[in-house]
């Protein structure tokens, strides 16, 4: 895993803008090709096998926690239990996720959380930097399946009828959404896209419609359970009047709370950190991370007598506390950065990756994507 410098195509971002990518820029620098990491085709084996492990465990994990009944010690609202049990008892279909992993290219890759509900960062993971590649490495090749993947996957969703898209009023979830939208339409279904804030409810037909009130019977919503399930109208969900992608069972999943049961059911997997609901029981350097937390926000590191913590809206509903794997720091006297894997996940299948940087240790909205490519 090599970090190497390069120089900038020239007419990136028109090309971008043309692929839809319109948030190259956000915050001044997000997509950055000054830079590229090379694997070997042996660590892209690896990153695979290992983001088909974790997910699979995961799954056996959700499992564990249905049976158990122990939705409290993920703080999801008691009203939703049984939703989330029926859920995950009738396997209600599942389009993608992504792991956060911990790599140098050497060893064990650790995984740091699971974004199993909402995960962003599609369109520059699947189709900017394979146009990426094409320019500037077209010899090579990369970890990059998710375009193919996710219509295959649309085409194993049983909804009758339009998928309605839904998200809320962000250029890089409307990015986002409407790729994933096309994706859809690739793989045949009729689809409208909104805004998560022209849902409501028909209380005369008990039927959740769109803007236009027309009934929605399949929903893809970027937008987070927890969020989703306090609404004002959130109780109206209880009746289950339409599909909702993805399932309520990913409540489990995409809580911070899964990591110590992932401990619990697998100690010393080489690709798990140890994680406990107490601080006291890790021994060394450890992470404090709310139980629902986004864009890096909330959490706090304690290494060797120091403290790095970042402000945020989250923790009221708790924290779990996971050992320390620094992401691994490559610096070129330039711009120096830590930098974390985006592994996906698509169905049950590993799918490629994307890879972030930052000057710090976490991981943040604010924080570079770059492309990557591997060679034999």
């Amino acid at each position: 895993m090599i970090r190497e410098s390069l120089t900038p195509r020239s007419g990136w971002q028109r090309q971008f803008e043309e692929l839809g990518f319109s948030y190259h820029s956000i915050d001044g620098l997000y997509w950055d090709e000054r830079y590229a990491y090379r694997f070997s085709s042996a660590q892209i084996d690896t990153l695979e096998q290992a983001t088909i492990d974790l997910h699979q465990m995961s799954l056996q994990a959700v499992d564990h926690v249905v049976r158990q009944g122990q939705y409290e010690r993920f703080a999801i609202p008691q009203v939703f239990w049984s939703q989330v049990e029926e859920s995950w008892r009738e396997q209600e279909f599942s389009l993608y996720g992504r792991f956060d992993l911990s790599w140098d290219g050497t060893g064990s890759p650790k995984m740091l959380e699971y974004n199993a509900d909402t995960p962003t960062g599609l369109v520059e993971s699947s189709v900017a930097q394979w146009y990426w590649l094409q320019d500037v490495f077209p010899n090579t090749d990369q970890f990059n399946s998710l375009h193919e993947k996710l219509i295959e996957q649309w085409k194993k969703f049983d909804g009758k009828g339009v998928v309605h898209f839904a998200c809320a009023d962000s250029e890089e979830d409307i990015g986002n959404l409407s790729y994933l939208r096309d994706t859809a339409i690739q793989a045949g279904f009729a689809t409208k896209q909104g805004l998560i804030g022209g849902l409501g409810w028909d209380d005369a037909n008990a039927e959740l419609v769109d803007d236009m009130d027309v009934k929605i019977d399949n929903l893809f919503k970027l937008y987070p359970w927890e969020w989703l399930c306090r609404e004002q109208f959130s109780t109206h969900l209880l009746q289950r009047p339409a599909r909702i992608i993805e399932p309520a069972w990913k409540m489990i999943l995409s809580n911070k709370a899964i990591l110590p049961v992932l401990w619990e059911l697998f100690p010393d997997h080489p690709n798990l950190l140890p994680a406990y609901t107490e601080a006291w029981r890790i021994s060394g350097n450890f992470v404090k991370k709310p139980l629902l937390s986004r864009e890096g926000e909330n959490i706090s590191i304690y290494a060797d007598g120091n403290v790095l913590h970042t402000e945020g809206e989250y923790g009221h509903e708790g924290f779990i506390y996971q050992a320390f794997a620094p992401q691994p720091k490559f610096d070129d006297g330039i711009t120096p950065a830590y930098t974390s894997i985006g592994a996906w996940v698509v169905g049950n299948e590993a799918a490629g990756i994307g890879i972030r940087e930052d000057e710090s240790l976490i991981t943040k909205n604010t924080s570079r994507f770059v492309p990557h490519y591997f060679v034999d």
